[in-house]
């Protein structure tokens, strides 16, 4: 029962960030390892803060 209020949690709060658009680091993580192991991986505030830039950075093109 644990293990399965541990998946929800895990869920929800990964569904959250998805709303607040923030992917979850531990998926960027897992595909980094299992598709780019060549590659570095950011660390949580490298991600962080790339992820931020890619929403809401200067980039052209945007209006807002």
């Amino acid at each position: 029962m644990f293990n399965d209020l541990s998946k929800l949690g895990k869920y929800l709060g990964q569904a959250a960030r998805l709303m607040v658009g923030l992917p979850d680091y531990d998926t960027y993580v897992a595909h980094m390892k299992a598709t780019h192991p060549d590659r570095p991986v950011m660390s949580y505030e490298e991600f962080f803060r790339e992820r931020q830039e890619a929403r809401y950075g200067g980039g052209s093109g945007r209006c807002c």
